[in-house]
């Protein structure tokens, strides 16, 4: 498990308690040779917390769906899989990218709702950190990023 996803995990369940939510954020375990939906589920009793968020973490200003993203044996894009995993669970989608600027500048994380996501797809278009702000911006604190709100 990479470090952001730890980080994306604790950082829902802090939230969670925080404000006293049902809910729980965790990783599967990931298999060789198994494939895997995304990187975090959520469970709650709360519909408008049972998510799925893929995470991405790259030193870059930009995202790119053929560069950070893959296929799979079938040619099958993360972008549409994902999509296909969304609508047969009735869960949420969002992808949580941290852009990271390098040594000695301070890494950005969001939360960017996955029909936002797909429309960028569609339009054959990666993600700036210019359009990821307009998601959901995670704070930094010494226990690591924070959601002030969802």
């Amino acid at each position: 498990m990479s470090d952001f996803e730890r980080e994306i995990v604790h950082c829902l369940n802090r939230f969670f308690k925080t404000h006293h939510i049902q809910g729980f954020a965790y990783r599967l375990k990931q298999h060789k040779f198994t494939s895997q939906y995304v990187d975090v589920l959520v469970d709650s009793l709360n519909p408008s917390y049972y998510l799925s968020i893929e995470c991405k973490s790259i030193i870059d200003k930009k995202l790119y769906f053929s560069q950070h993203f893959h296929a799979d044996k079938k040619n099958v894009h993360q972008v549409d899989a994902i999509s296909d995993f969304l609508a047969k669970t009735g869960r949420i989608g969002f992808l949580a990218v941290e852009f990271r600027q390098g040594p000695g500048k301070p890494s950005e994380a969001f939360l960017i709702p996955w029909a936002t996501v797909v429309a960028h797809f569609k339009e054959n278009k990666g993600i700036t950190i210019d359009d990821a702000r307009s998601g959901i911006a995670l704070a930094k604190c010494k226990e690591g990023y924070v959601l002030e709100r969802m």
